[in-house]
């Protein structure tokens, strides 16, 4: 299996003293959550099925053997913590590499165990800086099972965080403080779940900064632009502050995972999410969740990002759902990463309105799913009544700026932990990727001759199979095949993974020849990963 780091688990906000006392309350904050629900429908008011997930962190337990680090009721930032005994009685020092480390910051900020005030991200991000430096003391001091010791430079964590944690984990890695560069080198990687890492915005309006009631004004992007050092940096990019400069985490060892199932968010029995509105997961709008790195030259490169019908939290929340889970542990642990983008080619005109070519508008949506054979969950799930397609508009579509007709679809991780078939090596998913009819207007009027609500332009679903070489260390040559249903392995290539930054690019071209229509080709980037 590849390095199991330390995970280091950092929770959401909480506004009310009485939210920050429950929070303290439980030693897992949350990370212990599990479900017994999944929403296979858009629809509220069709019947949930009955799924169970037992947490993040139990199944980290069982399945990847992740220990938690808590020892005769002391956390390893207390005075009196010391390692658990071996089975004659003597204490081990340090802890294993894979531990799941809980970040209490809220500790000192609850009535429960502190003066109950709240503090800034700013002091949180420093509280951060100081648990990666007593995490990795403890983990050198582990003995590994041939008595050996984690040698300094080999030393990195995993950063998983939720909700405003994200923001906590961006806060330090970003900071320029001299004396947090030791733990900003040591993150491997950073996973987070429906992180407002461009803020949140209420009645279409972001957050106001004098709303310090509880660090409200957290989310207020004027105020993340000081905290995540962007000054500079954000006014190149519409003042957006979802950047992350590769100086800080390179963009591929970043993973956003972004819910959209607003209509399961119930704080303020549901006020809330009707206050935010359409494409959030009730709280956290969906083009405010994800990141984008920003190279030196000010080139913003995508970051990983996946797509699941839950909602911010509750019964149907995003880190208590196995879809989540699942890309949490592919990103971490996977064998191969998939990173899926859809290039149009062309699109055309119904024939009445051809004429008019140019005096038409619309917006064009591309749904994608993507799932590993024989699971009842998707990786990704991207639907049009869920508010979460990609979207272009026809100017885009029909102008001359190829990036404009690169769209992306979400990035896939694919692991032989996960696989159903034991058997065989190979590793198969699907992939349903469909291209919506738009609602076409000529002069911003709406054209209702010919229109057929929800039809597609392109519809199909494409099986891929990777078989991987014996090593299990992936290096050596692996097979792909792949095609539409109608023919799932017409196309088949030999892919030389020799080192870890080999990429291939494999193309699944698809046309609908019709007006109106759509030409174009799936463009998957395929890679060793971990």
């Amino acid at each position: 299996m590849t390095h199991r780091y330390p995970i280091i688990y950092i929770r959401g906000f909480t506004m009310t003293e009485a939210e920050r006392n429950k929070t303290v309350a439980d030693p897992f904050c949350g990370f212990n959550y599990g479900s017994t629900l999944y929403r296979a429908a858009e629809s509220k008011q069709q019947r949930a099925d009955k799924f169970f997930f037992e947490s993040p962190l139990v199944r980290l337990s069982t399945e990847y053997q992740y220990q938690p680090v808590y020892h005769n009721g002391d956390d390893i930032v207390d005075a009196g913590w010391q390692g658990k005994p071996d089975e004659d009685g003597n204490i081990i020092p340090g802890i294993p590499a894979a531990s799941i480390i809980i970040y209490r910051y809220y500790d000192d900020d609850s009535t429960f165990l502190g003066d109950g005030n709240s503090r800034s991200i700013s002091e949180y991000a420093a509280g951060l800086n100081a648990l990666i430096l007593r995490v990795k003391q403890l983990v050198l001091q582990y003995p590994c099972a041939e008595g050996s010791l984690m040698r300094d430079s080999d030393f990195r964590c995993y950063l998983v965080a939720y909700s405003m944690g994200g923001l906590i984990a961006r806060a330090f890695l970003q900071s320029t403080e001299q004396s947090f560069h030791q733990a900003q080198q040591a993150v491997a990687k950073l996973f987070t779940y429906a992180t407002p890492h461009n803020g949140i915005d209420i009645l279409g309006m972001n957050v106001p900064g004098w709303l310090t009631a509880g660090q409200m004004n957290t989310f207020n992007r004027a105020k993340m632009r000081q905290y995540l050092n962007l000054q500079t940096l954000s006014p190149h990019f519409d003042h957006r502050v979802d950047l992350i400069p590769e100086s800080a985490l390179p963009a591929d060892r970043i993973f956003c995972m972004i819910g959209t199932n607003r209509s399961d968010y119930e704080p303020l029995q549901g006020m809330l999410r009707n206050f935010v509105g359409h494409g959030s997961d009730g709280l956290v709008l969906i083009d405010n969740a994800s990141l984008w790195g920003v190279k030196e030259d000010n080139m913003p490169v995508q970051v990983a990002t996946a797509y699941a019908f839950r909602s911010h939290s509750g019964y149907f929340g995003i880190v208590n759902s196995e879809e989540a889970y699942q890309n949490l542990v592919r990103f971490l642990f996977g064998d191969v990463r998939v990173d899926v983008w859809a290039d149009i080619h062309t699109v055309t005109l119904p024939p009445a309105i051809e004429p008019q070519a140019a005096k038409v508008s619309g917006l064009y949506q591309f749904e994608f799913r993507a799932a590993p054979k024989g699971k009842r969950w998707f990786l990704t799930r991207r639907a049009s009544v869920e508010d979460s397609p990609a979207c272009r508009s026809h100017a885009q579509l029909t102008a001359t700026n190829h990036s404009d007709r690169q769209v992306y679809l979400s990035s896939l991780f694919l692991s032989r932990h996960g696989k159903v078939d034991q058997v065989t090596r190979d590793l198969c998913y699907s992939m349903t990727f469909s291209a919506k009819v738009p609602d076409y207007k000529i002069e911003r009027k709406f054209w209702s001759d010919g229109h057929h609500e929800g039809a597609d332009l392109f519809r199909d679903m494409a099986i891929i199979t990777l078989t991987p070489p014996p090593r299990r260390d992936g290096i050596g040559d692996w097979t792909v095949k792949y095609g539409w249903s109608e023919n799932p392995t017409e196309y088949q290539h030999t892919l030389n993974f020799h080192i870890a930054n080999d990429r291939h690019e494999l193309r699944l071209p698809f046309e609908n020849s019709a007006r109106p229509g759509i030409r174009g080709a799936i463009r998957m980037i395929v890679r060793p990963w971990s």
